[in-house]
């Protein structure tokens, strides 16, 4: 590990609000299985790992072959939805990827979502060049809030994990982060509490020094809102 400095980011909610493709693209998939779903029970696997989610829906008709054809299908419909909508960064996540790559931070993608979506994603915002280590559904075996994600991503741009700071949408992942020993700021679009050293509803309420100034804190304040 070196001294430099790294923020890793989660995707879904946090760089893109991909809420309304990922629906349209469960809803459709289970409902070609016969099994309708609500958008309420949509909401709350949002950010979990596929083979998480499936396994709850299906109940007892859940097999392996069955969860692995069900998340392949969502997953490429759901791309598929993302090259013919195309999909725009969240207010303020153009400004800071930019501007952080250019003040020499590593960046890294840190996130629940399979490689394939990634890629996509990052080729419609055109930020492929932006990251220097991408960590996804394959690469790890636990999901959030287990730390593993982040001490992956961590690993990868070669930062120890006082020098990272995690970008997050979720409770699951600013507590992942935590437990990872990483500083982290909480956007929080409806308001909603998150743990996290410092919070914002929106990346571009960011002030201008937030990064340099929350990684050079010692961590005794108690985590802020802005």
């Amino acid at each position: 590990m070196n001294a430099g400095r790294a923020v890793l980011w989660d995707m879904d909610g946090t760089l893109i609000d991909s809420e309304q493709l990922h629906w349209i693209a469960w809803r459709n998939t289970m409902a070609s299985e016969s099994i309708p779903i609500t958008r309420e029970q949509f909401l709350s696997s949002f950010g979990q790992r596929n083979d998480s989610i499936i396994p709850q829906w299906l109940g007892a008709a859940s097999t392996p072959e069955r969860i692995e054809r069900i998340a392949n299908a969502k997953e490429e419909l759901y791309r598929h939805l993302v090259r013919r909508d195309g999909i725009s960064p969240l207010p303020g996540v153009e400004h800071w990827l930019h501007r952080l790559h250019r003040e020499g931070w590593q960046q890294a993608i840190a996130s629940a979502a399979p490689r394939a979506n990634i890629d996509a994603i990052l080729e419609a915002l055109s930020a492929t060049r932006i990251f220097q280590a991408i960590v996804s559904a394959e690469d790890v075996h636990r999901g959030k809030p287990d730390p593993e994600v982040y001490l992956t991503a961590g690993a990868r741009v070669g930062v120890s994990p006082d020098r990272c700071i995690v970008v997050e949408d979720a409770v699951a992942g600013v507590q992942g982060a935590r437990s990872a020993g990483m500083k982290s700021i909480g956007v929080s679009h409806d308001g909603e509490q998150l743990p996290a050293d410092l919070v914002v509803r929106s990346l571009d309420q960011l002030a201008s020094d937030a990064f340099e100034t929350l990684l050079q804190s010692d961590g005794s304040r108690k985590p802020g809102n802005v």
